[in-house]
């Protein structure tokens, strides 16, 4: 009797800044071996220790655009002076051998890849989209302070971007409060494995 047969996963998980989403994703890459993350493109140049196709796919400005040009990104964005996009080619192909994907993307590009499930066919019936909501607007900027990372001007920017995120909660298809690192993570790693068991055939 042969195996069951699974088709690929595209799990999206967006959320605020501060609300957890990149360590949530980076504990679900490291414990379910099953998933894979999805590496996106940047324009902007690579960070010591960072390797092309591995942390990212780095181009010039130039290959970037002539890529767009070609229709070869599902989603792309400009951030500040550079340019972020995802790739077909790096969610279809792997898709289509069975591989669960994981990608940690802004409530625009997630927005983006509802719309591609509805009329591509590699992507139909496999894209499941979580958000991960702040439990409140002060404990969001607790964690925000907490990093240290922004300055003020910084930080109140993106408490005024997640407002209009939080909005957009209600269009994903699972909103997971946040609450501890681990509970975040379990919640997320249930979702997915509910999702694949669904998909079994």
């Amino acid at each position: 009797m042969s195996a069951p047969e699974t088709s690929g996963l595209l799990l999206i998980v967006s959320g605020p800044a501060g609300s957890g989403k990149t360590t949530v994703c980076d504990r679900m890459l490291t414990e379910e071996a099953s998933v894979q993350r999805v590496v996106t493109t940047t324009t902007r140049a690579p960070r010591e220790g960072e390797r092309h196709k591995v942390d990212y796919y780095f181009f010039d400005h130039e290959t970037f655009e002539a890529k767009v040009q070609a229709d070869e990104f599902y989603e792309y964005a400009n951030v500040h002076t550079n340019r972020y996009g995802t790739l077909k080619s790096e969610i279809q192909d792997k898709l289509a051998a069975g591989k669960d994907l994981l990608l940690n993307i802004d409530v625009q590009g997630a927005a983006t890849f509802r719309d591609a499930g509805r009329e591509d066919s590699l992507l139909m019936g496999k894209v499941v989209t979580v958000f991960i909501m702040p439990p409140s607007m002060e404990e969001l900027e607790n964690r925000l302070r907490h990093r240290s990372t922004d300055d003020e001007d910084e930080i109140q920017r993106r408490l005024r971007v997640a407002r209009d995120e939080i909005k957009q909660r209600e269009l994903y298809d699972h909103c997971i409060l946040s609450g501890t690192r681990f509970e975040d993570f379990e919640a997320l790693r249930e979702i997915y494995r509910k999702e694949k068991s669904m998909r079994v055939r």
